[in-house]
């Protein structure tokens, strides 16, 4: 009974779906930065599994930008949260999500900001 069981929360974890960028608005703010309107999906399932967050990083994978989700959005998917990033940024940035089980997504989204 114990190794179902074990079988079960193992299964669970490795075909969890990671949370997907789905959509990404950008827009120049007057004060010289980006603002980055971001769509994500994700099955969260309450506050034992939810996106917890997106990021704005570089070609290299430096962070330029972090939105923490603070809290589960099951019952509002795909939702859609912003970011304002101040200052330069490169021609292409990617963005990654997160969730609160699983971390980072393997598959970031590309945008570029020409």
């Amino acid at each position: 009974m114990k190794v179902a069981t074990i079988f079960t929360v193992l299964a669970t974890s490795v075909f969890a779906d990671a949370p997907v960028v789905e959509h990404v608005e950008t827009t120049v703010l007057d004060a010289g930065g980006w603002r980055f309107d971001v769509t994500l999906s994700h099955p969260d399932t309450g506050w034992d599994h939810y996106a917890d967050g997106w990021a704005v990083v570089d070609s290299d994978g430096r962070d330029l930008g972090l939105r923490e989700l603070a809290h589960p959005h099951e019952t509002e998917q795909p939702f859609t949260r912003s970011l304002a990033i101040n200052g330069p940024l490169p021609e292409v940035v990617y963005l990654t999500a997160r969730c609160s089980v699983d971390g980072w997504a393997d598959h970031p989204f590309e945008v570029s900001l020409r």
